[in-house]
């Protein structure tokens, strides 16, 4: 969406203010102008029909015809005939004497002319000629004789059509340029929020890179204000955590080393003395204890140094064509009996299909088998079962391991794949064993799959392309 977060909510708020004003502002003009050109319009007629019936009324007798022939006379010499039409009209509202002519005889029956008979006074109405449909404005005048009483009614009438399509034109041209003034303010907050959100952008970016191990990767600062600040501040963070990161790099580094030798020594004489008969009872249960915990350190410190060898870029592939499906019925056989002393089973299933050669590291690739069927024995040994299986999928090789184990929380499964994640589980383990795995299928061209099943357990997922591009 264009107009999304932080853009949006200042484009909408920014334009909906301006765009409020502005049309306050068109309204308010727009009937100030109509407002000036109707009234100039009545205050016209009204001054004409003033000077008209004062000069008018001088030569009006008591009589009526001589009323009716004054009247004739001053319309025949109407200058005003092309845009005006003088109506002269008696005391009963009809029309008597029309600059047009063809009003006379008419009844208009308008306000104007009602009010100038009963008040004596001139009286405007604006509104619609009920025969043509047009939009007229009208001024009566009272005419009277020389004592007093109201003969007729001098009127003027105009129509406002002109003034109509001028009022239009001023509150479009109005429009116009509240419109204008909208989209020069809508491009100069587009440009001014891009400003601030192409760089949170960056910096998000950023910081989703550091948080997915990317540490020590610095933004550029492009402003000198707030978000250089920001920028600053994300740039140190990274580098901090780039140098705890190799600090902590190194120092296991250095300790999984300095384990190798005395574990080698403990794992030989463990097995040396396993097979010395004068070693009985308690004692070769305890020399069994022994055996078992320095093997399970020694696969500890080789998955920490696994993990420093990724870390400092030492960790390489050996890649040759192999018979993938062996390897994976070899690391079968070699966990076979560490399932039967669990009073677990493994169920495999072979692919129907044949299964090529493929590109593939023959010693990563069984580490990633056997440490997955190590797992599932370990979370799922409630299930008694494990479940391997292997088939041809378009391009890819796919081995599934599925165990009938708890399965994993939910909130988790998106994090078992991260470094020294360990999760609620009260299992012994690094909590790196499936982060090396992830970067060994990865660097494979492959992917590691990791999902709960809906009848329980945990499947693992392991896809390998077939050829490498």
């Amino acid at each position: 969406m264009p107009f999304k977060g932080i853009k949006g909510r200042w484009i909408i708020n920014g334009i909906a203010v301006v765009f409020i004003i502005i049309s306050l502002g068109i309204i308010a003009f727009s009937l100030s102008i109509y407002n000036y050109y109707y009234s100039s319009v009545q205050t016209g007629l009204v001054n004409k029909a003033q000077t008209a019936t004062e000069f008018f009324t001088t030569y009006v007798s008591k009589s009526y015809l001589e009323y009716y022939q004054s009247a004739y006379r001053y319309t025949e010499s109407f200058e005003d005939k092309d845009s005006i039409e003088l109506q002269f009209i008696n005391s009963k509202g009809r029309v008597e004497v029309s600059s047009y002519g063809i009003s006379a005889g008419s009844s208009p029956g308008s306000p104007d002319i009602s009010n100038a008979l009963t008040s004596g006074k001139i009286s405007s109405w604006t509104g619609v000629n009920s025969i043509t449909g047009e939009r007229i404005m009208s001024v009566s005048a009272p005419l009277q004789y020389a004592d007093g009483s109201i003969v007729g009614v001098m009127r003027y009438v105009t129509s406002l059509k002109l003034v109509d399509r001028q009022v239009f034109r001023v509150t479009a041209y109005a429009c116009l340029v509240g419109l204008l003034i909208i989209i020069v303010v809508l491009l100069s907050n587009i440009y001014f929020i891009r400003t601030i959100t192409e760089p949170i952008h960056g910096l998000t970016k950023l910081a989703r890179q550091i948080s997915e191990g990317s540490y020590g990767i610095q933004a550029e600062k492009k402003y000198d204000d707030e978000i250089g600040d920001l920028t600053d501040a994300i740039n140190e963070m990274s580098q901090k955590i780039s140098q705890a990161e190799r600090v902590q790099t190194e120092f296991i580094s250095s300790v999984s080393h300095e384990l190798r030798t005395p574990l080698t020594a403990i794992t030989g004489w463990s097995e040396t003395l396993m097979y010395d008969p004068e070693i009985r009872g308690d004692s070769q249960r305890g020399v069994a204890i022994i055996s078992k915990e320095a093997a399970r350190l020694t696969k500890l410190v080789e998955e920490l140094l696994e993990f420093t060898r990724i870390q400092d870029g030492r960790f390489t592939l050996n890649i040759e064509q192999l018979d993938v499906e062996a390897e994976l019925e070899d690391s079968i056989f070699a966990y076979g009996e560490l399932l039967r002393q669990m009073n677990m089973e493994l169920e495999y299933t072979p692919s129907t299909q044949p299964i090529p050669l493929i590109p593939g590291d023959p010693e990563r690739l069984r580490q990633v088998f056997l440490n997955i069927l190590d797992n599932a024995s370990k979370y799922g040994k409630d299930g008694k079962v494990i479940n391997v299986s292997m088939e041809r999928q378009s391009d890819y090789v796919v081995i599934k391991i599925r165990d009938h184990g708890p399965g994993i929380p939910p909130n988790e499964l998106p994090f078992v794949k991260k470094k020294f994640y360990k999760g609620s589980s009260k299992e012994r383990g690094s909590g790196i064993g499936l982060a090396v795995c992830d970067e060994i299928i990865t660097r494979h061209g492959g992917d590691l799959i990791i999902a709960n099943q809906e009848d329980g357990g945990v499947c693992v997922t392991i896809r390998l392309p077939i050829s490498r591009f």
